[in-house]
């Protein structure tokens, strides 16, 4: 996908202020292009008057299973050095016995995780889903009604499961439109509102909307690098860790 360039003439008229969000927007547009990865900004975000549901009755202790698209699959990193590696990481050092099981793909958009999740549920029977798909589906120009679908078919079949739901926002770049922008973000935090489900905003916070976005991208300027991956784990953390318990 590539995002229309801007006139040099008028990049020099412009703010600072213009030029970062325009660095911004160039690093999430280009994340997009492969792994599908953006989210809804926590600076953007607006507050939620809602809290997070707590674990539901006869939830399991069973593992934690990602499923995700090349965000969370390692795409192009040294094996080990992913968030979600990291993650298995940070809850072994705090004697977390529950084990982390990544089931993301590179691509997977929310039809591909909706056919695998029975499955994956059956497999591992895990206590938490951490669902971050969605970006790949707008890449593809899928209706906004089908992703939004399959995300709350793939909620409630990992609630009837007794799997509690960890859902990772998502956003798309300004040059989908201003109307599409606003509603590809809405749709994840209407779901989370609906369902009473704790929300990541945005897993590339302090990464894609940083004013040195280019430093944290692989050399094909598309995926994030290893370098990133900690800023990746700390935006889930905090969600995610009142579900540990």
């Amino acid at each position: 996908m590539d995002m229309n360039q801007l006139d040099s003439k008028n990049v020099k008229s412009r703010s600072q202020h213009f030029a970062l969000q325009r660095r911004h927007c160039i690093a999430v547009a280009l994340t997009l292009a492969i792994s599908g990865a953006c989210g809804a900004a926590a600076a953007s975000s607006p507050a939620r008057s809602k809290e997070p549901a707590k674990a539901a009755p006869g939830a399991k202790p069973g593992p934690v299973l990602v499923l995700g698209d090349s965000l969370s699959a390692e795409y192009g990193l040294t094996r080990g050095k992913g968030w979600v590696q990291l993650l298995q990481q940070r809850m072994n050092d705090e004697k977390n016995p529950r084990k982390v099981v990544n089931a993301s793909i590179s691509g997977e958009t929310t039809a591909g995780g909706r056919a695998r999740l029975a499955s994956l549920l059956r497999q591992h029977e895990p206590g938490i889903l951490i669902l971050e798909l969605g970006g790949n589906d707008a890449l593809r120009g899928l209706a906004l009604q089908s992703t939004q679908q399959n995300l709350e078919v793939m909620i409630k079949a990992a609630r009837e499961a007794g799997t509690q739901v960890l859902l990772v926002g998502m956003q798309v770049p300004p040059n989908y439109g201003a109307a599409y922008t606003e509603q590809f973000a809405e749709m994840f935090r209407s779901i989370a509102d609906a369902q009473k489900l704790p929300l990541v905003p945005f897993l590339l916070s302090g990464i894609g909307d940083a004013a040195d976005a280019e430093r944290w991208f692989q050399s094909d300027r598309i995926h994030p690098n290893a370098q990133a991956q900690p800023q990746m784990l700390a935006n889930v953390w905090p969600k995610l860790r009142p579900l540990l318990k």
